[in-house]
């Protein structure tokens, strides 16, 4: 991890005193090295350099140069190098760094792992899901979460993937379950179902039976669109074709649309999963082939905030949980 701040350099000696490699396993090390020293050490990488984590800190540079040379010497090497391109972590600092970032989060949980433990968790999860999420997983955490967890109150909206996205940045939910054509600095993702959507068409639509192979053709059909709810990844590929210039239908929500659709206001997009019972039925028939499909990711999201509160840190340990245990089978 390459930091850009020069002044980190300037501030330290450019050896440290010799060490005899038999010695540098310090079994006594943890009872003999101040912990706020690790933190600090996180804190400087963080910022950047001793300048900025001094300033960050409201401290004193020298302050701050001077506990970093005495963690060398606990741990008897250079965790921070000087070089021409700037100052980098060395192999060493690299390995403590991520000691310490695991320290961290385990201290950071802690207050929520033993309100667990005592039982006494009360609160609520805010939860801003797109509509027709069809995931075994997400329902699955729900049930146990509320089984594990009865005085925590569950609240589950339903919002177009925009909005999904702008209320965990407004504070306004701590959990999201969503699409994102980028990615916002103030989220975490985690991957938790690949969608697909498939174009539909009533039974009384002349297109009933057809297998669509060139999307041109439909430039004059009459369309059911999804508003604000459509995702990038649809709205890119009707535009590359010029689909939807002719608007029969309009619904923001997946269910609405799949009505107005299956009673043959017009032909439209819709999930694969929200779809397949009336497809099994006859009611809606897919134009496009397998695959020819577009598809993409649906995301667990949640604000990366270290200060999340426990109910909430407790329902996304269940997701986190579940979507592991996925990724083993």
């Amino acid at each position: 991890m390459r930091l850009r701040h020069a002044d980190l350099g300037a501030c330290l000696p450019d050896t440290l005193p010799p060490i005899d490699h038999a010695q540098r396993i310090d079994r006594n090390f943890a009872t003999k090295v101040d912990w706020n020293l690790l933190r600090l050490f996180v804190e400087i990488v963080r910022a950047g350099g001793i300048g900025a984590a001094a300033r960050r800190l409201n401290r004193q540079q020298p302050t701050i140069s001077a506990a970093l040379k005495r963690l060398e010497t606990h741990a008897g090497v250079r965790l921070l190098h000087r070089s021409a391109a700037g100052v980098e972590l060395t192999g060493a600092g690299r390995a403590l760094l991520l000691i310490c970032e695991d320290m961290f989060e385990a201290a950071r949980m802690a207050p929520h792992q033993i309100a667990q433990a005592v039982k006494h968790v009360e609160g609520r999860v805010r939860i801003h899901t797109i509509s027709s999420i069809i995931s075994t997983e997400f329902d699955e955490a729900i049930a146990t979460f509320h089984r594990r967890q009865p005085a925590i109150q569950i609240e589950l909206r339903v919002s177009p993937w925009r909005e999904v996205l702008n209320a965990l940045e407004r504070g306004e939910a701590e959990i999201g379950v969503g699409y994102d054509s980028g990615v916002r600095p103030g989220l975490n993702y985690e991957p938790l179902f690949v969608e697909a959507q498939q174009l539909y068409c009533a039974r009384n639509n002349p297109l009933y039976g057809r297998r669509i192979t060139r999307l041109g053709e439909l430039r004059e059909e009459g369309f059911v669109l999804t508003g604000e709810d459509e995702l990038e990844t649809i709205t890119r590929l009707r535009q590359r074709y010029g689909l939807g210039a002719v608007v029969n239908g309009r619904a923001e929500d997946i269910h609405e649309a799949r009505r107005l659709i299956a009673l043959g206001v017009g032909i439209g997009f819709l999930p694969v999963l929200a779809a397949s019972e009336l497809v099994a039925r006859g009611t809606l028939w897919p134009l496009l082939t397998r695959d020819a499909e577009p598809s993409y990711d649906i995301y667990l999201l949640a604000r990366a905030m270290p200060e999340r509160d426990t109910a909430a840190q407790l329902f996304l340990d269940e997701m986190i949980r579940r979507l592991r245990a996925k990724q083993r089978t």
